[in-house]
């Protein structure tokens, strides 16, 4: 059986509203996001020796903090001070490749923060905004214009229109309609920790986490002890990958109101900080890599070369770039089983990080380049449709980017299936994989990488059409029939059409 990867797992957590309106827990998908940097050229070039006899060159070393840093062609490197033997410089030049500096701003996909709402707006304010089942703008814009006046009731009917507008869009997964709406609302009343926290909570929900952490602070200011506030701004820092502000964050959030999900979420935060500290660290353009002391620095820079080449391939591929650089964690096999606490038969993880087992590798095989690959790819689409891509498709275009093909043995498999009636249904493969049996885990992955190469093979553009659709807030089924004009089971009837051709 091939080694799975999951593209993400999300936990869930609950905020307060405004105008009396209930709330649930939303999943949403938020991927790590850390600094870059730029090297520069015509660097000099040092070897530094390690206690264990290993030997790394690298230019511009610096000790400070109980770490060495130094910066190689793959991007910066650290290691513990303890574990360097000597340094030695080198009089000779050594000019690197210009790597591109990308600025943070920040979306993961661990856990998700707090929704903006569950409960329908209350039907008055609703039916006053709404024309043939969508929002008539017109009408709202009539409603904002008479605060011109500044008066009272017609600020309070247009914060409740716009916010029953932001609400119907959110729960159409409308979330870029919906963050315009809440911040139309707050413009009324700028001073309003729920209009705050709920347009903070859109920006999240956007993975823009920096324009969230503005609102939060706005909001904190208003009110430093809020619960709700401190439980965003987690997430929000550790969408930006700031682990121990995070943690401090959820701490704070759970002294003033302790909430078992948030609980969860801090739980595992602690846990990745306690890995991250005994982590050495590398950084390249568009990565932040951590890696445990029983892989290599050299296995860590191929990594980053790999990684960094993938990277240009798979956004021409998909057309996007994802906006913050991606974490990449490798590990021992225990601590990846430790740390994810994922199924036996996962062989490595998205979860708003990348997390490989490396154990006993010493340098990228051509397998673990698949799987680095692979994994990145659930980083693009995630950010790509915002969290909204179902897992059959995420598989599927994942191994279609690792290189992975329906070979004539497995066609005859998925046939057989096929033609017994047992072809897994696209709307079964949707959710989650991870309480997936072994046995049944290994069709799907080889059933959705021949749906993936059923719809390449008809249209190349076809597939970004269908992610592009996804992200805009239609479901998945509704994005195949109006690209492919196939319903699910159509496009299984195709995909066993292209498995005959194999056969």
């Amino acid at each position: 059986m091939q080694r799975p990867c999951l593209p993400s797992i999300n936990d869930r957590a609950g905020l307060g509203d405004f105008v009396n309106l209930a709330l649930r827990p939303i999943r949403m998908g938020i991927f790590v996001a850390s600094l870059a940097f730029a090297m520069t050229s015509n660097l000099r070039a040092d070897t530094i020796y390690l206690k264990n006899g290993r030997q790394i060159q690298g230019s511009n070393t610096t000790r400070q903090n109980g770490k060495v840093t130094f910066e190689t062609s793959a991007g910066i490197m650290s290691l513990p001070e303890a574990s360097v033997d000597r340094i030695t410089k080198d009089d000779s030049d050594v000019v690197s490749s210009q790597a591109t500096s990308n600025s943070a701003a920040a979306v993961l996909t661990m856990a998700p923060p707090p929704p903006v709402s569950s409960g329908p707006a209350p039907d008055a304010v609703l039916r006053s905004i709404l024309r043939d089942g969508v929002i008539d703008e017109e009408g709202l814009a009539e409603i904002d214009g008479k605060t011109a006046t500044h008066a009272r009731a017609d600020l309070v009917r247009a914060i409740e229109a716009e916010s029953a507008a932001s609400r119907f869009e959110f729960d159409r997964n409308n979330f870029g309609a919906a963050l315009r709406h809440a911040e139309r609302a707050l413009s009324f009343a700028p001073d309003q920790v729920p209009l705050l926290l709920n347009a903070a909570y859109l920006h999240l929900k956007q993975g823009e986490y920096r324009s969230a952490l503005d609102q939060i602070d706005a909001a904190r200011r208003i009110d430093p002890d809020s619960a709700d506030t401190a439980k965003l701004a987690g997430w929000a820092d550790y969408g930006l990958n700031r682990l121990s502000e995070a943690i401090a964050e959820w701490k704070h959030s759970q002294e003033q109101h302790p909430d078992p999900e948030v609980a969860a979420a801090l739980q595992k935060a602690e846990r990745d900080l306690d890995l991250d500290n005994a982590f050495h660290e590398g950084r390249s353009a568009h990565f932040d890599l951590h890696y445990y002391g029983g892989a290599a620095p050299e296995l860590a820079r191929e990594a980053l070369q790999a990684l960094e080449a993938d990277f240009d391939e798979i956004s021409a591929a998909l057309n996007y770039t994802p906006k913050d650089p991606i974490a990449v964690t490798l590990y021992t096999n225990q601590d990846f089983k430790d740390i994810t606490q994922a199924p036996g038969w996962v062989g490595a993880l998205n979860d708003g990080r990348i997390r490989v087992p490396v154990q006993g590798l010493a340098s990228v095989t051509p397998e673990l380049a698949r799987v680095l690959k692979h994994e990145l790819t659930h980083s693009f689409i995630t950010e790509k449709t915002h969290g909204r891509c179902p897992t059959w498709l995420q598989e599927g275009t994942a191994q279609w980017m690792e290189g992975r093909r329906t070979d004539a043995a497995t066609a005859a498999e998925l046939l057989d299936l096929y033609n017994q009636h047992e072809d897994p249904s696209l709307s079964i493969l949707e959710p989650s994989w991870l309480n997936l049996q072994p046995g049944f885990a290994s069709v799907a992955y080889k059933w959705s990488l021949a749906v993936v190469e059923t719809i390449e093979a008809a249209s190349p553009g076809d597939l970004e059409r269908i992610l592009d659709r996804i992200d805009e807030g239609v479901s998945t089924q509704d994005a195949v029939r109006a690209t492919l004009r196939l319903s699910y089971a159509d496009l299984n009837n195709t995909t066993a059409d292209y498995l005959h051709k194999i056969h």
